[in-house]
């Protein structure tokens, strides 16, 4: 007897399918999800779906700092209060969101797309660290600050940067070992990210 389970439904079928790719989300919780968007009525479901389609139809990655964005440029890059002679490398638009609620960060940032990792076949090929350097190569850039996890990926990484700027007269800090080590820098409070990054240190 087939153990697969049949909905009266097809499209609440499709729904629960589409929401259990997302991490940490298993069917019963897909499914929960589904009975509560089904639940806000039929207004809130054209909201949230209009909401995923413009998101869809309008996301871009910033020309300059690879994050995402509404529009050729971000709103950080184009902000003329923002130091655009102090940038902020990081590994995903998560870690830029989480430093940028602590206020105290008034630079720019880098966003690598992710961590050298081999095992994975994640190589600098595939992260945007020419366009760092090119980036480095062509503005103002007094200082960058490795904001990278303190992972073994996360150090592999800032190495592999850091030697490719020996070069380059641009002093080069690391945001202070307040964060435990092997621990994603999305996941730490505000107030260990912010010291961390007040009391960053020279890397070597």
């Amino acid at each position: 007897m087939s153990n697969k389970k049949h909905f009266p439904l097809k499209q609440l079928e499709i729904l629960i399918a589409e929401l259990s790719k997302f991490p940490g989300i298993g069917p019963k919780t897909a499914f929960r999800m589904t009975m509560n968007i089904i639940r806000r009525g039929k207004n809130d479901m054209l909201q949230l779906s209009n909401a995923l389609i413009n998101l869809a139809e309008s996301i871009k990655i910033c020309k300059v700092c690879k994050s995402l964005s509404d529009d050729d440029i971000c709103l950080i890059c184009n902000d003329p209060e923002r130091d655009k002679e102090t940038i902020c490398i990081v590994e995903d638009i998560e870690d830029l969101l989480s430093i940028e609620r602590t206020n105290v960060y008034k630079g720019v940032y880098h966003v690598l797309g992710g961590l050298i990792n081999p095992m994975e076949g994640i190589t600098p090929a595939n992260l945007y660290i020419s366009d760092l350097i090119n980036r480095l190569l062509n503005e103002k850039v007094k200082e960058i600050i490795f904001a990278l996890s303190p992972t073994p990926e996360g150090d592999t990484t800032a190495h592999y940067i850091y030697r490719q700027l020996k070069n380059l007269n641009i002093k080069v800090t690391t945001i202070a070992r307040g964060i435990s080590m092997g621990t994603e820098i999305e996941y730490a409070d505000e107030y260990t990210l912010s010291k961390s990054i007040q009391n960053r240190v020279l890397f070597e």
